[in-house]
């Protein structure tokens, strides 16, 4: 019985002092990401993909222009991450890293910038007011305005916000085109509803050339979208008028909406499709499906993502 007590007791301590550990990360969360947009600032990802070899601390400082106690450092932590490896030769690149570079076709960098930029990260301190019952959206409660007018009134955010769209559209595009390509069968033109900077609508004109791509988005957003073969950029509102097409592509823009706006961009849709043979894609995230739990909890971090930002949640 004395025994029992003891290895309960020990257990007790044990779980107690994992918990102790697992708060100690909560209070330091946001470091990893502050370290990761500080590694992308410094241009450490693209410097060592552009050396091909690895390099040591003293010609990665010299390359930086920084001194060499701080970047031991911040490199010590990255490699603890995982986000770089150290070889005997010196730092090195992992998969990770390479998400990281400036210039990479699949490159995430974009979005670690929009995801630790003040403006995104001012609304968190908002979520509980709005969890209790603030009308206010916590994005609203702490700029004045929603996501959509505090974009167009500051350009620089919408330009940010629009490339880091386009990271996550390349990914999933990708990933469409390579394992749905009978979506796209029969197909001459395909309007991108709420396509940003035409990144996924290039993607879909790239991988089936014989379809005419129009990227249809705010006007504000289209005016900053660079030209690109085959894909024409038309400014409005999806609540207005939907681009006529053979199909209206919708990439994750359902879930930034309530139920009764879905219906009426669906509706917009479909007044802009044949009656007969047009589609509507739609692409987004579905919560609950996953059997990967690391999946899993990407899900839900994006679904915490949009209680601050907008109205939606992701379905289920």
């Amino acid at each position: 019985m004395a025994s029992e007590i003891i290895k309960q007791k020990i257990n007790s301590k044990e779980e107690e002092e994992a918990a102790k550990v697992e708060i100690w990360k909560y209070v330091h969360g946001f470091t990893p990401m502050a370290v990761v947009k500080c590694a992308i600032e410094l241009r450490i990802p693209d410097i060592l993909e552009n050396h091909k070899t690895p390099m040591t601390l003293a010609k990665l400082a010299s390359e930086i222009g920084c001194p060499q106690p701080s970047l031991h450092r911040i490199m010590r932590f990255l490699i603890h991450q995982k986000v770089f490896q150290e070889t005997p030769a010196g730092y090195a690149q992992t998969a990770v890293s390479r998400l990281l570079t400036s210039h990479a076709k699949n490159s995430m960098a974009d979005l670690v910038l929009l995801g630790t930029n003040p403006v995104i990260l001012a609304p968190w301190h908002k979520l509980s007011g709005w969890v209790l019952g603030n009308k206010d959206l916590p994005f609203d409660a702490a700029h004045g305005t929603d996501l959509w007018g505090f974009g167009a009134a500051n350009p620089e955010l919408s330009k940010l916000f629009n490339d880091g769209m386009a990271c996550d559209a390349r990914v999933g595009v990708a990933a469409i085109v390579e394992g749905c390509p009978e979506v796209f069968e029969g197909l001459t033109t395909v309007v991108d509803v709420g396509g940003g900077n035409g990144t996924a609508i290039r993607g879909v004109v790239e991988a089936f050339p014989w379809i005419k791509g129009i990227n249809f988005d705010l006007p504000h957003v289209v005016s900053a979208a660079p030209a690109s073969t085959g894909v024409e950029h038309v400014g409005g509102s999806m609540f207005d008028l939907v681009p006529k097409a053979d199909a209206a592509y919708l990439m994750k823009v359902l879930h930034d909406w309530a139920d009764e706006e879905c219906i009426e961009i669906l509706k917009k849709c479909k007044e802009a499709i044949p009656q007969d043979t047009g589609k509507v894609i739609v692409v987004d995230i579905i919560i609950g499906g996953e059997e990967d739990d690391d999946l899993k909890g990407v899900g839900l971090l994006c679904d915490m993502a949009m209680m601050i930002l907008t109205r939606l949640m992701f379905t289920t």
